[in-house]
Formats: structure tokens, C-alpha cells, sequence
């Protein structure tokens, strides 16, 4: 037998249980449930302190943070219970939508905005109470490995001139993870993978926000925009309430804005200036305006999520859903911390922690909410890719009922008459509506 030397001796001696690199709500859950489990974590982010990296917020469907958090509702800080869903056709001189109001929303709470400034900082907080050691304003430049006989194992990272070692290290570094990137895991997404969001937040007087968007007390409204919001690029734009504010941006494609050659900040102020999204931020006072990379491949996306050592989760792991109707990347961060935290916390009980011990995480997603509604959703991102939804078919709604409403004194037609009319001036073909919609219904 032989006798490590000491410095073999002194990496194989982890300083934590797990290293848990990003503060966003996926590493935040995955550090605050295996701190509940007695496990030793610390949670290195590398903004000044969790949140401070991230931009503007967003909904969050909330029941499975809520089973993380049973007081979540009453103690985070939430800005608005979603009780209004408003689906808009946006074209350059009309607007379509789709206003879906309901009480039941409110009653459990489906859906909450919450701005990530304060969501992240309050469940780091709760990290830091269950035990979980903070280390904020640290960069992580490496991901230590050493050879096993499986292949690469992750030990550790160093970070300047210190060394942490741990018996998993936990990737929750964002969409372009870098880290699962280095150890080889994954490799760089494809465009078609990936979108811009570009965002801001718009203050405006509570009154004014709830007058604006049609809510009352906590009440609060999700804007999903399609159309001329993007000026025919693939993606889509929205609107947030919060309590005295307003969240607002676009969301776009990068292999369409690449290919059309387009701005996403001069689409972005197209869509800001447009005469039927402007009035609702008249007045207000811009604090907060940024762009961030948003994950946009779905289930073909997500690819391998362990490794020797190592776990992949949240947006780092391509969980993001964009059905059209929902765009949800938050509750998916929530499931996948609370599946990592399960799989981990088997590996480590049995002293397993290589990608066959740590198989767990995967088995708790997939059975998961989230992990099925990852399947469910397999073909909406191919069915969003379909060009004629950004314009053409926005165009044919508001051409036919422009027909109908536009009483002009000439004698009235059927409105298969008039909707005849329009398909003959329309790029879109009854072969087309037909299509799209097989595939939409598949899709969503």
C-alpha cells in the first residue's frame, strides 16, 4: 500500500460536503435543502451579494417554492399575486388579445412577480440561517479535477489563490455555464438554443399601475406579447406588474436576430415607443435596464446534468419553458434545486458521489413537475420557430376583423366571405393554418 503524499492527503479531505457556485434560485435552493439535511455547503456567488447580478424580475409559478417555503407567500418579497394572464397579437396599427381574468388564480396563489434584487437576497438569508456558509464577491476561476477511474472527477475550485474542495460541486452559474463548459460536460449551445432578453424596469405610482393594468390590492397582471413587439424576429415581448412598477422587455431568438441582422436595443425601444404599449409606462421613471442570455432549447436542451462529482442545475442546465402562452425558467429552478438536493444527499449517505451515485438528481427531476412538463413541452420550441407567427398571422386576424368591426357603409358580408378576403391578401395559406396548427396543438 502505498502512502499518499501530503499534499494528495490534503485534497483528498474535502472542506465542505458541497460547493454550490451561483446564488441565483436554483443554487439557493439546492445549498438551503442540503443545509436542512445537516450537510456542510457553502454557496460562492460572484456579485457583491446574491441578486446583485440579477436583472429586473419576473413570475414565478409558486407552489413548489412554496413546498420548499411554507411561509414563502407571507415572508418573501413578493410584488403581485398574478390573477390576470393578457395574450396580444401585436401588429403596427392593431392589437389583438386574449384577456384571461380569474379569482381562482388568487386562491391558492399560482403565480407571484417578484423582483430578483430581492427575491435572491432573502433566500440567501434563508441560507445563511440553515447553515449555509456565503461567500459573496468571489469569482470562480477554475474547477479542480483530478483523474479517477471513471474518468475526470470534480474535487473542488480555486478561486485567486485559494483552493476549496468539496465532495460535489454544484454548477449554477447561468445559462452559459462556464463551469460545466470547462469540465467538458457541455458544450457551447447552439444559437437556435438561446435568446437576448433585453428588460427594464419602469416605476410607476401604485395607483397608476393598477388603474393601467386593470388590478386591484395585491391583484397583479403577465403581458405576452407577440408580433411587431420584435419587428418579425422570433421571440416575444411582455409586461409585469409589480407593486409600483412595471417589468418590460423582449425576448429574442439569436439565430433570427443574427440572421435578419437586426438591433435587439433598437427592437427593444420599438417596442417600448409602440402606440399600444407606450401608454401603459407613460409618465414612469426608468431604474433598471439590462439585457442577459435566456435558454430557449427545451428538453433537447438539457442534455447531461452529473458528471463525476459534479451537478448541473437551473438555468445552467437549460430549464427554461416557453410555450408561447407561459414563460417559466424560475419554478423549473426551484424543482431542479429540490431534485439535486435529493440526489445529492443519497450520493453522499452512500459514499457514492461519481455521475452513477449522483443518477438520483436526474431520476427526481424526471419525476418531478418540472421534469415532466420538460417532456410535455418537447416540440414548443420547434413550433415557436415558425416565422409566420411573428407577423403574418397577427396581420390576417386584425385584416378580418378589421372586416368586421370597419362598417363603411358598403353592404355586410358573411364572415367566412370576409375572412376569405383576407387569406387572399395574406402570406398564409389554408395549407399553412392547417399545418401550424397540428403542430401547435402537439407542441403546447
Amino acid at each position: 500500500m502505498t502512502t499518499p503524499t501530503p499534499e494528495v492527503a490534503e485534497a483528498a479531505e474535502p472542506d465542505f460536503d458541497v460547493i454550490v457556485i451561483g446564488g441565483g434560485i436554483a443554487g439557493c435552493v439546492t445549498a438551503y435543502q442540503l443545509a436542512q439535511q445537516g450537510r456542510t455547503v457553502v454557496l460562492i456567488e460572484r456579485g457583491e451579494a446574491p441578486g446583485s447580478k440579477n436583472l429586473s424580475g419576473g413570475v414565478l409559478y409558486c407552489r413548489g417554492m412554496q413546498e420548499v417555503f411554507p411561509d414563502f407567500l407571507t415572508e418573501a418579497p413578493i410584488e403581485r399575486h398574478i390573477t390576470r394572464n393578457y395574450i396580444n397579437f401585436l401588429n403596427a396599427e392593431s392589437s389583438i388579445g386574449i384577456d384571461y381574468k380569474d379569482s381562482r388564480l388568487a386562491d391558492p396563489v399560482n403565480a407571484v412577480t417578484v423582483l430578483r434584487a430581492k427575491l435572491d437576497a432573502w433566500l440567501s438569508d434563508k441560507c445563511e440561517e440553515a447553515g449555509v456558509f456565503i461567500m459573496p464577491g468571489v469569482r470562480v476561476d477554475k474547477v479542480l479535477t483530478e483523474d479517477g477511474p471513471t474518468g475526470k472527477r470534480v474535487v473542488g475550485v480555486k478561486a485567486g489563490d485559494d483552493e476549496l474542495h468539496a465532495h460535489v460541486v454544484v454548477a449554477a452559474d447561468g445559462v452559459n455555464s462556464f463551469i460545466s463548459q470547462e469540465v467538458g460536460l457541455r458544450t457551447k449551445e447552439p444559437l437556435n438554443h438561446l435568446a437576448i432578453g433585453v428588460k427594464c424596469v419602469v416605476n410607476l405610482p401604485r395607483e397608476t399601475v393598477e388603474s393601467r393594468f386593470n388590478v386591484t390590492g395585491d391583484e397583479g397582471a403577465a403581458f405576452a406579447v407577440v408580433g411587431d413587439c420584435t419587428q418579425g424576429v422570433g421571440g416575444g415581448g411582455f409586461m409585469y406588474t409589480n407593486i409600483d412598477s412595471v417589468s418590460v422587455g423582449v425576448v429574442l431568438r439569436l439565430d433570427d436576430l443574427t440572421a435578419k441582422k437586426k438591433s435587439s436595443s433598437e427592437i427593444f425601444d420599438h417596442f417600448l415607443a409602440h402606440p399600444y404599449i407606450a401608454p401603459y409606462l407613460e409618465g414612469g421613471e426608468l431604474v433598471e435596464y439590462g439585457c442577459h442570455l435566456v435558454a430557449e432549447g427545451g428538453l433537447e436542451m438539457m442534455g447531461e446534468i452529473t458528471m463525476d462529482g459534479l451537478v448541473v442545475v437551473g438555468d445552467a442546465a437549460g430549464l427554461t419553458l416557453n410555450t408561447g402562452l407561459t414563460v417559466r425558467g424560475m419554478d423549473l429552478a426551484v424543482a431542479s434545486g429540490v431534485a439535486a438536493a435529493t440526489g445529492i444527499g443519497a450520493a453522499l449517505e452512500s459514499k457514492d458521489t461519481s455521475k452513477a451515485g449522483l443518477a438520483g438528481y436526474r431520476a427526481a427531476f424526471d419525476a418531478s413537475y418540472a421534469g415532466h412538463d420538460m417532456k410535455t413541452y418537447a416540440k414548443a420550441p420547434g413550433f415557436l420557430e415558425v416565422e409566420r407567427m411573428y407577423k403574418d398571422y397577427g396581420d390576417l386576424i386584425g385584416n378580418v376583423l378589421h372586416g368586421v368591426f370597419d362598417h363603411d357603409n358598403t353592404p355586410r358580408e358573411h364572415i367566412i366571405k370576409v375572412a376569405y378576403k383576407a387569406f387572399k391578401k395574406s402570406p398564409v395559406k389554408i395549407k399553412h393554418l392547417i399545418s401550424d396548427g397540428i403542430a401547435g396543438v402537439r407542441a403546447l
